[in-house]
């Protein structure tokens, strides 16, 4: 732990700070704060209240006003901080709000009404994270069906996205044929077709295969990407091809050389594919919005509109279920990450 610290305060003016020393820890600082503020801010916010998250200025921890049950009343009454007219200050009860006026009272002498000016006191406020938004939903609200359609789409769709991916990276590396790289240009090409234009056809072909109202329908339109052909592509290209010559020279199959030999070397690329294809699984919306109308099958992100009506939108619950969204792609990415850090130190060489 010592020389944890000792690296991390190392200057390199000695035992006086030099220009470069700030600069550093600015630039850390400030990329620490950018990358991880948001779902800071996020994560805090999911465990605020609806009148904590609609108070203005906003707040980084989920504060609330504190209530003191007062003789006379079934409900406990909001506490403030109120400035009196002789200039003291006292803590009182709202009773009831007209207009800019408050109608104020001592929780031990509730006989007593004060009128304040609203601009003259100030909220006991208090930090209370309201849990209750992340058990609510999975009590009133269909949460775990829309869970577990998105575990499947995710899973399913980036395990044949990974097959059908890698083959076609396969072939386009280390075969030879006519036409090879035409078809590469082809491929790569249709990166610049945005979804917009062929969503209308799409539509049309999945409705034709029956799998319409089916979760077939968001996983297999989406599972050949031309991202993930030219990023195993590339990688394959680096694997040497004696090994291959070697492997046939053994008598090994086609199969046997995709199976044992290039897919275990072009792991560290099939982890960043897979990571790749479980964000965009996992964060999509707007295919399975449309293909979907049944709320049995909806995934968790068009699962998550439910909670936005036409006049209230629940901001508490869609803040709580996002970071439970977040938490899956985070240990994705968590798990595969060592094999991102292998793949390049070894560039594809074993």
């Amino acid at each position: 732990m010592t020389r944890i610290v000792a690296f991390i305060t190392r200057r390199r003016g000695g035992d006086r700070w030099h220009w470069t020393d700030v600069a550093t820890w600015v630039w850390l600082i400030g990329g620490l704060i950018i990358m991880f503020g948001p779902a800071l801010w996020l994560t805090l916010s999911s465990f605020k209240s609806p009148a904590a998250l609609a108070k203005f200025p906003p707040t980084i921890l989920p504060y609330v006003t504190q209530e003191v049950k007062v003789d006379g009343f079934d409900k406990p009454l909001p506490l403030f901080e109120v400035t009196l007219p002789d200039g003291s200050s006292a803590k009182l009860a709202e009773k009831r709000r007209i207009g800019i006026i408050a109608q104020m009272i001592d929780p031990k002498d509730p006989s007593k009404v004060y009128k304040v000016n609203i601009n003259d006191r100030t909220p006991v406020d208090m930090v209370d994270f309201a849990t209750s938004n992340y058990t609510e939903p999975f009590v009133q609200f269909d949460f775990l069906r829309y869970l577990w359609n998105s575990v499947f789409v995710t899973v399913t769709a980036t395990l044949i996205t990974l097959a059908i991916n890698s083959m076609a990276a396969f072939a386009l590396s280390k075969y030879q044929f006519r036409a090879k790289n035409l078809i590469l240009l082809i491929i790569v090409g249709t990166l610049m077709v945005p979804l917009g234009v062929i969503m209308v056809p799409l539509y049309s072909i999945v409705s034709s295969l029956g799998l319409f109202n089916s979760l077939w329908g968001v996983i297999l339109p989406t599972v050949a990407t031309p991202t993930g052909v030219f990023l195993l592509r590339q990688y394959m290209l680096t694997i040497p091809d004696e090994l291959i010559d070697a492997a046939r020279m053994d008598k090994a199959s086609e199969w046997q050389i995709y199976w044992r030999i290039v897919l275990p070397l072009a792991a560290p690329a099939l982890a960043v594919l897979a990571i790749f294809s479980v964000v965009w699984r996992w964060n999509d919306f707007l295919w399975p919005l449309i293909v979907l109308s049944r709320s049995s099958l909806y995934t968790l992100q068009v699962g998550l509109n439910v909670y936005a009506g036409q006049l209230n939108v629940q901001w508490q619950y869609i803040l709580a279920m996002t970071v439970v969204t977040m938490i899956p792609v985070i240990l994705v990415f968590v798990f595969l990450q060592r094999f991102i850090t292998r793949g390049i130190a070894t560039s594809g060489l074993k």
